[in-house]
């Protein structure tokens, strides 16, 4: 069991499954939702994800079909979700407080990362989304 939860803990969550694949998102726009070079995230089965403090999750519609969903309190990041993607909620990684290990991990939408971030580890690269 995979628990997690905002910096304020109004909003707190669960997760029934095993963590497979970490995704470091450099587009412009998780860049922005996340304040920092690049969102850290993996994405989870929605079914086996559970919630508590709901009415504190806001979410912001960042295109037709994608919500990110943040704090309301204290404005962590909690997940994206995609409307045609129903099955699938993108977690954010920094919420995450159970340890556990993955090492599925790579970038994705490099060729829009910040100018002043230089990738160093030697995790797959992908030029667009995977």
């Amino acid at each position: 069991m995979i628990k997690g939860s905002c910096l304020c803990g109004n909003v707190s969550y669960t997760y029934a499954g095993v963590i497979t694949e970490i995704a470091q998102c450099h587009c412009s726009q998780c860049r922005k939702a996340q304040g920092g070079a690049f969102a850290t995230n993996s994405p989870v089965n929605t079914k086996q994800l559970t919630f508590n403090g709901t009415e504190f999750i806001t979410e912001f519609k960042s295109n037709p079909v994608k919500v990110r969903a943040f704090c309301s309190h204290c404005g962590s990041p909690l997940y994206s979700a995609r409307s045609d993607l129903p099955d699938i909620t993108r977690l954010r990684m920094g919420t995450i407080e159970t340890p556990f290990s993955c090492e599925n991990k790579y970038h994705i939408y490099t060729d829009s990362k910040a100018s002043w971030h230089n990738i160093r580890d030697q995790y797959p690269k992908f030029k667009e989304g995977n």
